[in-house]
């Protein structure tokens, strides 16, 4: 006797998505009439359908009458494509802190701010307490100066502009003469002395697309004694940075 199973379906959640589908068909929108005939359904079911979908955020009638898709499905999408690009960077994160045996980080700028955007750590290999907000406190962290690095000038004092130099530490830099000196100073590696906690130190290669451009940093953290091992696996850091570089060609 074959006992596989059929996976249970609902209906009513395949009406929904055949009709979203018949929707988004139509970049100008359509009609609910028009709707019903191309999903199939009956006009009443299409109504309701589409009422609850406009409830929810997924669906919106126009003035004109016709139905357009929803905003909030481009928060979907918006999540959708991190979770691509979180499922893509991850394996090379895990596999860096296993090898430096230091937890690893990959930060991006986007849209004017630098913004931590996966970590990989563990028991052996815990992660900073991340204690101040990281959009505040990039200038005393390695990913905040390796991005900022990077940036032409006009970029880096609207950014410098925006966000105070915070003392976190006693080694925090907060003169912004001396961040700029060193932000101009070429490096491979930008490094972060226990500037944004006591206990930790730091140390970040710049990420950059197909064109050269940078669009984040890969990072590392450790305990300020073992910086120097650190530094001189920068040529890890870099090949690692390298991989993600391949990964974000195929995933932005």
């Amino acid at each position: 006797m074959d006992e596989t199973r059929k996976p249970t379906l609902i209906a009513s959640v395949q009406r929904a998505l055949h009709l979203m589908e018949a929707v988004a068909s139509h970049p100008n929108g359509a009609p609910a009439k028009q709707l019903a005939r191309e999903a199939r359904l009956p006009l009443a079911t299409t109504y309701h359908l589409l009422r609850t979908l406009a409830h929810e955020g997924y669906a919106s009638r126009l003035p004109t009458g016709v139905w357009v898709l929803g905003d909030r499905l481009q928060a979907l999408q918006d999540r959708s494509r991190t979770q691509t690009l979180l499922a893509r960077i991850r394996p090379a994160l895990v596999a860096l802190r296993d090898e430096l045996k230091a937890a690893a980080y990959f930060g991006m700028h986007e849209d004017g701010e630098i913004r931590i955007i996966d970590i990989a750590d563990g028991p052996r290999t815990p992660r900073v307490d991340l204690w101040v907000g990281f959009d505040e406190a990039a200038h005393a962290t390695a990913i905040g100066k390796c991005v900022l690095r990077q940036l032409d000038e006009d970029l880096r004092r609207d950014y410098l502009s925006r966000h105070p130099l915070v003392d976190l530490t006693p080694h925090t830099i907060t003169e912004p003469r001396e961040l700029l000196r060193i932000l101009r100073t070429p490096a491979r590696l930008a490094v972060d002395r226990e500037e944004y906690a006591l206990g930790t130190g730091c140390a970040a290669v710049p990420v950059t697309d197909a064109s050269g451009t940078v669009v984040g940093a890969l990072a590392v953290s450790c305990r300020p004694g073992r910086l120097p091992a650190i530094e001189a696996s920068a040529h890890r850091l870099q090949a690692t940075a390298a991989r993600i570089q391949r990964t974000l060609s195929l995933t932005v």
